[in-house]
C-alpha cells in the first residue's frame, strides 16, 4: 500500500511537471533541492484531487509514506508529506515527536522546518504538554540549529496561550548564537508575540541585549503600528 500510493502520486504529477519553473524555483532554495516545478497553488489543487481519487494514508501507514516521500529528491513531495501531516494532526500517536525530530533534521531548510515548528510540533505539543521539557531541553542542547529554531517557533500560533516564561528561557539560552536561522526566528517568536501583548516582549528587550537582526524583528509590527498612527496625526 505505501508504495502503491506513493507510485501513484508520483505518475499522477508527472504530467504537471513544469521546467521552465523548476530551475527558478530551485534557485530561489539556493538550488539545494531540485523541484517538479509545480507551484503551491497547483500543487495543493492537484493533491486535492488525488486525494479525492485515492483517498488519504491509513494512519497506520501514514509516517512509511511520509518517510519514502522524504526520500525522492524533489522538493514538492516533501511539501506534500507535511500537507499529509497536517490533514491527520489531530490524530497522530504520541511518538509522532520522533518522526518531526527526523523529518527537521533531514533536507533540513526553513521551508520544510517552520512548518514542522509552527504546525506540526506546535500542535503536538499542546496535545502532548509533558513532551514538552524532555525535547526542547534535548533539542536545545543539539547542534543542530532546525532544532533549535523549532524549539524557538513551535508557540508561535499559541497567542494568549504561550508559556511567555518558557519562550524568553529558550531566547535566552540561544542568544548567544550568531547563526542567522536563530537570531531570525528570536525576532519572530517575539514580533507574533506583541500581536498578543507587546508590554513584556518591550521589558524583554530592555533587559536583554539583542542582536540587532533578533531586534529589528522583534519590532516590526510595532514600528508598523507606530508609522500609520503617526501618519494619521
Amino acid at each position: 500500500m505505501t508504495i502503491t500510493f506513493v507510485k501513484k502520486l508520483q505518475n499522477f504529477l508527472f504530467p504537471f511537471q513544469n521546467s521552465s519553473e523548476s530551475a527558478p524555483m530551485s534557485a530561489y532554495m539556493r538550488n539545494l533541492f531540485p523541484f517538479l516545478g509545480i507551484k503551491t497553488p497547483k500543487r495543493a489543487e492537484l493533491l486535492r484531487a488525488f486525494l479525492k481519487e485515492n483517498g488519504k494514508p491509513a494512519a497506520d501507514e501514514l509516517e512509511a509514506v511520509v518517510r519514502e516521500l522524504w526520500a525522492l529528491p524533489e522538493r514538492e513531495y516533501q511539501y506534500i508529506a507535511l500537507a499529509l501531516l497536517e490533514k491527520q494532526s489531530k490524530a497522530l500517536p504520541r511518538d509522532a515527536i520522533g518522526l518531526f525530530e527526523n523529518l527537521i533534521a533531514d533536507k533540513s531548510w526553513w521551508d520544510t522546518v517552520d512548518v514542522l515548528a509552527a504546525h506540526l510540533v506546535g500542535a503536538y505539543f499542546r496535545q502532548h504538554p509533558e513532551q514538552i521539557p524532555v525535547y526542547i531541553e534535548k533539542w536545545l542542547s543539539s547542534d543542530n540549529l532546525w532544532l533549535r529554531r523549532t524549539a524557538i517557533l513551535f508557540q508561535l500560533s499559541y497567542k494568549g496561550a504561550t508559556d511567555l516564561p518558557l519562550l524568553f528561557q529558550i531566547i535566552d539560552r540561544c542568544l548567544p548564537s550568531d547563526e542567522f536561522f536563530i537570531q531570525k526566528a528570536i525576532g519572530w517568536a517575539l514580533r507574533e508575540y506583541t500581536k498578543t501583548d507587546p508590554a513584556p516582549v518591550l521589558a524583554f528587550l530592555e533587559s536583554r541585549q539583542l542582536p540587532p537582526l533578533s531586534r529589528r524583528e522583534a519590532l516590526k509590527v510595532l514600528e508598523r503600528k507606530k508609522q500609520r498612527e503617526h501618519a494619521k496625526s
